[in-house]
Formats: C-alpha cells, sequence, structure tokens
C-alpha cells in the first residue's frame, strides 16, 4: 500500500503526552488501534472528522499534528 500525502506527528505526540499508546488515543476518538497504527504510518488517511478528534486530544491546532506533503 502506497504512502499518503499526509504526514502526522501522532508518535511524538502520543510520546509527549505520557507515552499514551495507539489503543488509548483510539478509545478516546472512537478509532479502533489499527486504524490509529495505519494513520500514524502513513498507509491511511483520517477523515477530515477524525483528524480535528485527533488534534483536539493532543490540544493542537490541527497543521501541527497533520502536514500535506506534495
Amino acid at each position: 500500500m502506497a504512502s499518503t500525502p499526509i504526514g502526522n506527528h501522532i508518535r511524538t505526540l502520543r510520546f509527549m503526552a505520557g507515552e499514551m499508546t495507539q489503543a488509548n488515543l483510539g478509545a478516546r476518538i472512537g478509532m479502533t488501534r489499527q486504524t490509529i497504527a495505519a494513520i500514524e504510518a502513513g498507509k491511511y488517511s483520517p477523515s477530515l472528522e477524525a483528524a480535528f478528534r485527533i488534534a483536539r486530544v493532543f490540544g493542537k491546532p490541527l497543521e501541527e499534528v497533520f502536514q500535506w506533503e506534495e
């Protein structure tokens, strides 16, 4: 599966948030750990709603969590 043009800092943000697990982040936004892992690895682009939910968990603006890589 090819990588998406959307990069992210989810792994770093999870580590900075007390080493939050993928499962914990998923539970907080209504997604599975597997989906969080795929988004984090750049194999899957989240919906806009999911992206905003992830950013909100970390208290960051969307563009500090996700980046468009042309």
